[in-house]
């Protein structure tokens, strides 16, 4: 993965988790469900955004260099199997 876009994976996540331990402690205060449920989708939100930038990664790098060697048939399964999950 390309530093820079390592980086950007990471301070994601990291965001993400600081935004999970607030929604526990908003939970754990009874705060209103409704801004718990908006915090929530932040989260989620984030997370789809990292995944999103790892997997573009993985096709830059895994799956072409592995088309490149001819290979590429495992690599394309692999994210068709992820997509799947995905869209679900």
């Amino acid at each position: 993965m390309k530093e820079t876009d390592k980086k950007e994976v990471i301070n994601l996540l990291k965001t993400a988790k600081g935004q999970l331990d607030g929604i526990i402690r908003m939970t754990e205060e009874d705060r209103y469900c409704i801004d718990i449920s908006k915090q929530i989708l932040a989260v989620q939100a984030l997370l789809k955004k990292s995944n999103l930038t790892v997997l573009k990664q993985h096709i830059h790098g895994c799956v072409k260099q592995a088309l490149r060697d001819g290979e590429g048939e495992q690599k394309i399964e692999e994210i068709i199997n992820i997509l799947d999950k995905y869209i679900k």
